[in-house]
């Protein structure tokens, strides 16, 4: 008896992009989604652009990458999203913020880093930062970094547990780093009850799908060299990864010269055995070549973070230095407090000008190795490059859908050129992340935009209130 097979197709109007869902034909490939037909920049080591191209995925993984007309021939998904006239991207990468402070945006400006920490930031935190308030901070972040296309990002702040939540709800991918400092905190009124709470959220999120908890010694001049010791230690006991802020401003190469017998911040780390092959340091502003050097030979990840360095005029680090090294740089927004957003694409722009301005050499830090930065670089500099950062098999399927039909991007000759200097956050259209939709045409899927907004404008009266006494 002849057989018959019937493919059922249901056509979503609810969103404005083609989306169906598909019932497998034989010799056909089942996978869970098919992208469709746009121009896919998958950063894989060849940097291959494929034009009218296509992305399958199978539960949270890239299971093929190639053509439409490779794709729609061997695969049948249930879910297919025509990406037509768009442009496919690895999720952007977030090297270094503080999530929770999107709800301190702009409570001083226009002053140097010790001034803004001691004189606003420190203060706000002591008399707002519960956990609570780390949760709306945290879910506002999160909308905003979604939006901008964000998938993976990593963090230091206080209840980095409740953060860590807050992330998973979402659907976004983090490194997250419970902060450990010599003064009384938020969460931690001594050193040893931040490492306390440091270890039970480590041991509680490890393994996590979305979620690799690590430690976060604030910095060198924030915590002892003992306390810097314990947190290195910590690192290698549970194979946690090592977060903190590194040489970002003169005033700490300065304090730290003084106490430690002229060392410099690198060079004190080092004689210290503080850095393993988990560390992440941001900033890293004032480093020479010897120092750098040191953190190649350590594969120390850098967060470069070019606007907030700019803002707090903490200087501008060595990246074209750094990146002829091929050493792990990846871009970072800082918090909102001292940026004033979480806005990557802003951040690589800025990145290329800012370099070539201040070298006096066009040719420096190039489109393509700032979305490397934003992207399989920024991968590399959190020690995930082999799960994330680039579109292609086997890859966590962490996908941002960007349109390329502004007036802004009219016409395109270059894609990386017009990735860098011509998008814009607003231009992200959809973002997966763990092979699930989190946003689809603008719309945000895992979060409440109007909650978010009315839950931070209460918290501003509050921070307000709270730092006229």
């Amino acid at each position: 008896m002849k057989r018959i097979f019937v493919s059922w197709i249901l056509t979503v109007s609810l969103f404005s992009s083609a989306t169906t869902f598909v019932w497998a034909q034989p010799g056909h490939q089942r996978v869970d989604m098919l992208i469709v037909g746009g121009t896919v920049v998958t950063m894989d080591a060849s940097r291959r652009v494929i034009v009218d191209g296509a992305v399958a995925i199978s539960g949270d993984t890239i299971t093929a990458v190639g053509t439409r007309a490779e794709l729609t021939r061997s695969h049948k998904a249930t879910r297919t999203i025509d990406a037509s006239g768009k442009v496919i991207v690895p999720g952007l990468i977030n090297t270094h913020t503080h999530i929770p402070m999107t709800l301190f945006r702009g409570i001083g400006d226009d002053m140097d880093l010790q001034e803004w920490l001691t004189k606003y930031i420190f203060p706000a935190e002591a008399k707002n930062v519960d956990e609570a308030f780390v949760r709306a901070g945290t879910r506002l972040g999160l909308a905003e970094m979604i939006r901008g296309g964000t998938t993976t990002y990593a963090d230091m702040y206080y209840f980095e547990d409740a953060i860590a939540d807050e992330t998973s709800k979402a659907g976004v991918r983090g490194v997250l780093g419970q902060t450990v400092i010599d003064f009384p905190v938020p969460d931690a009124k001594t050193f040893a009850e931040g490492l306390e709470v440091t270890e039970k959220f480590i041991k509680k999120w490890q393994g996590h799908a979305l979620i690799t908890p690590a430690i976060a010694p604030h910095a060198p001049y924030t915590v002892s060299e003992n306390n810097l010791t314990d947190a290195r230690a910590m690192s290698d006991r549970l194979k946690a990864p090592l977060l903190i802020h590194l040489a970002e401003a003169d005033t700490e190469t300065k304090a730290i010269q003084e106490k430690y017998d002229g060392k410099r911040p690198i060079e004190f780390l080092e004689s210290i055995n503080f850095f393993n092959d988990r560390t992440i340091a941001a900033h890293v502003v004032h480093a020479n070549e010897a120092e750098l050097d040191i953190l190649k030979r350590r594969n120390v990840g850098i967060g470069h973070n070019p606007h907030s360095n700019m803002k707090l005029a903490s200087g501008v680090a060595p990246v074209p230095m750094m990146l002829a090294k091929d050493m792990n740089v990846g871009l970072g927004t800082d918090g909102a407090a001292s940026n004033n957003d979480l806005n990557l694409w802003e951040e690589m722009d800025t990145a290329a000008k800012l370099h070539k301005v201040f070298s006096s050499d066009p040719k420096v830090v190039s489109a393509v190795q700032v979305f490397e930065m934003a992207t399989i670089r920024g991968a590399r500099a959190l020690h995930m490059a082999d799960s994330i950062g680039s579109i292609e098999n086997g890859k966590l399927a962490d996908i941002v859908i960007v349109d390329m039909d502004g007036l802004h991007q009219t016409p395109m000759y270059n894609i990386y050129s017009h990735l860098v200097y011509a998008t814009k956050s607003t231009d992200v259209r959809t973002v997966i992340i763990h092979g699930r939709i989190v946003m689809q045409d603008r719309r945000l899927l895992t979060l409440n935009e109007n909650a978010i907004k009315t839950e931070a404008i209460a918290y501003r009266k509050k921070i307000v209130e709270s730092l006229k006494n």
